[in-house]
């Protein structure tokens, strides 16, 4: 596993067990975890789908700031990795 991906889903941890984050946010945050460590798929198929959930909360309005900039960040290690 490389080292970015290993810092995605770091990040991703620990969104997902931030209870002052909303429960829709932790819950699409453990799901882009699972797709990412799903064995058995292309690198990019699971950082596609990673990346299509996370957008699709990126823009929640009950998102707290800094979690937001977490998923920022996450997008931009993921997006890296698509573009090697």
């Amino acid at each position: 596993m490389t080292e970015k991906l290993e810092q995605a889903l770091d990040v991703l941890t620990q969104i997902s067990e931030d209870r002052t984050v909303p429960r829709n946010i932790r819950e699409n945050a453990k799901k882009a975890k699972e797709y990412l460590e799903k064995s058995g798929e292309e690198i990019t198929v699971r950082v596609d789908r990673a990346l299509q959930l996370l957008d699709e909360v990126s823009d929640d309005p009950n998102m707290p700031m800094y979690t937001r900039t977490q998923i920022w960040s996450i997008v931009s290690i993921l997006e890296s990795m698509l573009h090697q």
